[in-house]
């Protein structure tokens, strides 16, 4: 239609002209709307044996709600729900049919998708002062359901979830591997020097996944026998087979009493930074190699004999460097009692050491003013969703194999249990 108006609107200096976006959100539109009516069609075809004493079907098209904006990844895309009406419903609520939308729930505002952004953005180092203004740059200014208070509401949904996760039944559960560590941030934990201790486990399918998670103090034998209880007192009957984790945790202490048939298995990472702590730095890259000889040895003997020459060439100079080797070398070579397949998750705890990078980045945006209650939700559902992505064991068949008993030298099958051999 043809104009005579000489009057322009001017862009608003945060608007974006974006045709494609524009297109992407037209065709979102659409096929949402076909979605939900193909999704009421369904359910009436589904419906159709239900009928009033008449003949007549009981179950009609009653028209569409208000339409509303969903909030997507493209920005608001508006949508109507469809409705159903349930002409025979005159007697108990009980007994009427409803139609519920699994595509468009009832008070949904938005997409799943990005309700998971949310707080990805959050504790991934978006303030809530800047949280708007970041969403309107991908969003749209106009974005609805997105305020800093938004955050609030997720903090209180991240509490229950927190809790609910604390209580978890565990007596169906089996960790063949765990590893543990104890990390201290830089948040706001007053003067008790809290930590978090945090466990992660291999199932028997290889998968890795949280399995215990709290604020101790200074990783005391006491913490981590706390911990290490509830684990217990929930469900979790049988023994790891073997723990990986850092020297210097009270947890060693602590699993000898609650776990007394498991493994133990020094860090190599950390034991590498302990011992090269004790040297000059002109000293450490060239030890930094013989250390790396015997931790990637191919067997045992070798590994010995490595730290054998360790011991020779660096004892006379530095005894602390190689005390701090030899103290420890039935626990940093346990490794070799089990699938070479599994060596590589066995030697370091690195598990847990990279989320938690993930995590010192945002308590360092937040400048330390987290409180220890909001610290340890971050941490948790920071350590959830990265648990999504953790790589499977290598070599996963092997771990039944560990589970039933069967002993491995260097990582190969070396004999199996009696009541197989007997078989």
């Amino acid at each position: 239609m043809k104009t005579d108006s000489t009057v322009h609107a001017f862009q608003h200096p945060g608007d974006i002209d974006d045709p494609l976006t524009l297109v992407l959100r037209d065709g979102a539109r659409r096929l949402l709307a076909q979605a939900v009516e193909a999704e009421a069609e369904a359910f009436l075809t589904a419906m159709q044996g239900e009928r009033l004493a008449d003949g007549r079907a009981r179950l009609v098209r009653h028209g569409h709600g208000p339409e509303r904006a969903i909030q997507t990844g493209v920005g608001p895309v508006p949508v109507r729900r469809a409705k159903l009406r349930d002409r025979g419903a005159d007697g108990p609520e009980q007994d009427r049919i409803t139609f519920t939308s699994a595509i468009l729930p009832k008070w949904a505002r938005r997409t799943k998708s990005l309700d998971a952004l949310l707080p990805v953005l959050y504790l991934r180092g978006i303030s809530t002062g800047d949280f708007q203004e970041a969403l309107a740059a991908l969003l749209g200014r106009d974005a609805p359901n997105l305020s800093p208070s938004v955050i609030g509401r997720l903090k209180e949904e991240w509490t229950g979830e927190y809790d609910r996760w604390q209580r978890r039944d565990l007596s169906a559960r089996r960790y063949v591997y765990i590893w543990v560590d104890g990390v201290y941030l830089q948040a706001r934990m007053e003067d008790d020097a809290a930590c978090m201790l945090v466990i992660v486990g291999a199932t028997p399918e290889g998968k890795k996944e949280l399995v215990g998670f709290q604020v101790g103090v200074r990783e005391s034998a006491q913490s981590w026998r706390e911990l290490l209880v509830d684990l217990k007192a929930r469900g979790l009957a049988a023994a790891p087979e073997i723990a990986v984790g850092d020297g210097a945790l009270g947890f060693w202490k602590a699993l000898e009493e609650i776990f007394p048939g498991t493994r133990h298995q020094r860090c190599w990472q950390h034991k590498l930074i302990n011992i090269l702590n004790k040297v000059p730095k002109s000293v450490q890259p060239n030890m930094k190699t013989d250390l790396r000889e015997v931790r990637d040895a191919p067997d045992r003997a070798s590994a010995e004999a490595a730290i054998a020459v360790f011991a020779e060439k660096y004892g006379a100079k530095y005894p602390k460097a190689v005390e701090c080797l030899a103290k420890d070398r039935d626990a940093l070579l346990a490794f070799f009692d089990f699938p070479a397949e599994h060596w590589d998750h066995l030697r370091t705890s690195n598990p847990i050491e990279s989320v938690f990078a993930t995590v010192r980045h945002r308590t360092v945006r937040t400048k330390g003013a987290l409180s220890q209650k909001t610290a340890r939700l971050m941490v948790f559902k920071l350590v959830i969703a990265a648990s999504k992505t953790w790589r499977r064991l290598k070599g996963e068949n092997r771990l039944p194999m560990v589970i039933a008993g069967i002993k491995f030298t260097d990582g190969i099958v070396s004999t199996a249990p009696a009541d197989q051999r007997a078989a």
